[in-house]
């Protein structure tokens, strides 16, 4: 069995990390068995590394390796490239194809964003998971493979399991073993050796002499978070090894490329918060509907009195009266009749009513119309307002509404969005 160090030489893996060096023994003890393996860690960590590792150190070396990005393939053709299709499967579909799980058959596949996986797609990779098992697209053939799958993720899977986007038993099939990398803040001490071979790489590469940072300068490398990762530390590295003339790097001069608060750089933002904020606007928004709905019942109680009896309205409900208009102070604003009406239902005053009963209908009518017109220019606004947030995307976009994405789409094309 190989040491952590040979490996770490044979990958090129920077850093003496305590956390690093026991993620890579256990890639190193898990490799000679054929157990599923999740590797998790924030994006930039070098989780690709480890798949590697388990692959050169297992019976399987001599077979495929395939690296598959499943963040990176339409959710349409995913399974035609993970299974493979058969020809006229779908349009566009000329040939039969032979997916990834089909060729690196006595190999090894690597899922990188294994969350980001569609619910259907985890019910066929389930399937091999249990018993080796695929059928291709347009297939009802069922075919047998023989792969070891190494997954990773940068999500938290258990809060995708509660939001019912990932399956509860994929995932424990998936994670036998779990691998974690650590993030690059927590490894202090391998910030300035990663960044010195990355200098002296890229001083290689552009035929320069390599840079050197100042003791203060390595002490803002060191303290600086690094949202990034090791990804953005060698992009950091890149930039200042290509425009920097002078090789001697000051702590001003490595402050310039670091991002600070004030930049527009793209930041996380929890969808925990998002939801709670967009759940408040639309708790609010029911409770003026709701609101309105009660004004617009006792607006029509009120008028239903006024048909049944010919008296003041002050006289019906002083009550009800105060609690559309206003204090009393405002009624003598309204225009009402001094004199009661006559009780007395004469063919003139019966007609009188029907017309009046005909009036209040369309009087209601209308304000019924206005509630539905003040409704769907709501509807229009949160869909609006999501859609920009998502940036166009509308699969997130229903999901932040709390609809379906069919029902989005027929939404979109009602109002002509």
């Amino acid at each position: 069995m190989e040491t952590v160090q040979a490996i770490k030489q044979r990958f090129e893996i920077i850093g003496n990390d305590p956390k690093l060096n026991r993620a890579i023994e256990k890639a190193i003890q898990v490799a000679p068995t054929d157990i599923s393996v999740m590797v998790t860690g924030e994006s930039g960590v070098g989780k690709e590394n480890i798949p590697r590792i388990i692959h050169s150190l297992s019976h399987r070396k001599h077979g495929k390796y395939i690296a598959v990005n499943c963040g990176a393939i339409p959710e349409g053709t995913i399974d035609s490239e993970l299974f493979g299709h058969e020809k006229g499967a779908f349009t566009g579909a000329t040939s039969t194809r032979e997916g990834y799980f089909e060729v690196a058959d006595g190999g090894t596949i690597f899922l990188d964003e294994v969350g980001e996986l569609p619910l259907t797609t985890q019910v066929r990779l389930l399937r091999v998971l249990e018993n080796g098992e695929f059928i291709k697209v347009g297939s009802s053939q069922v075919q047998k493979t023989n792969v070891r799958i190494v997954a990773a993720t940068n999500v938290n899977l258990f809060n995708a399991i509660e939001k019912g986007k990932f399956r509860e038993d994929l995932y424990y099939r998936l994670t036998t073993v779990e691998i974690t990398l650590p993030p690059l803040r927590e490894r202090n001490e391998d910030i300035h050796l990663l960044f010195r071979k990355f200098v002296a790489d890229f001083a290689h590469k552009y035929k320069m002499p390599p840079l050197k940072l100042d003791d203060d300068a390595v002490q803002l490398l060191q303290k600086f978070r690094w949202n990034g990762n090791i990804r953005q530390l060698r992009n950091v590295a890149e930039q200042i090894s290509v425009l920097e003339t002078n090789r001697d790097i000051s702590l001003a001069t490595l402050q310039s490329y670091l991002p600070t608060e004030g930049t527009n750089l793209p930041s996380v933002i929890s969808d925990k918060k998002n939801e709670s904020d967009f759940s408040t606007e639309r708790d609010i928004l029911y409770k003026v509907l709701f609101d309105m709905k009660s004004d617009l019942n006792d607006l029509k109680k009120l008028t239903l009195e006024l048909m049944k009896n010919g008296t003041k309205v002050q006289d019906i409900n002083p009550n009800l009266i105060q609690k559309i208009y206003g204090s009393q102070e405002n009624e003598s604003e309204i225009d009402f009749e001094e004199e009661p009406r006559t009780a007395v239902m004469t063919p003139a005053t019966r007609e009188d009513n029907y017309q009046m009963q005909d009036d209040n209908y369309l009087f209601a009518e209308t304000i019924e119309e206005e509630e539905v017109l003040r409704l769907e220019q709501k509807e229009i606004e949160m869909i609006k307002k999501s859609l920009e947030k998502n940036k166009g995307k509308r699969k997130a976009a229903a999901d932040e509404l709390g609809i379906s994405e069919r029902t989005l789409y027929r939404k979109i094309k009602q109002f002509d969005l």
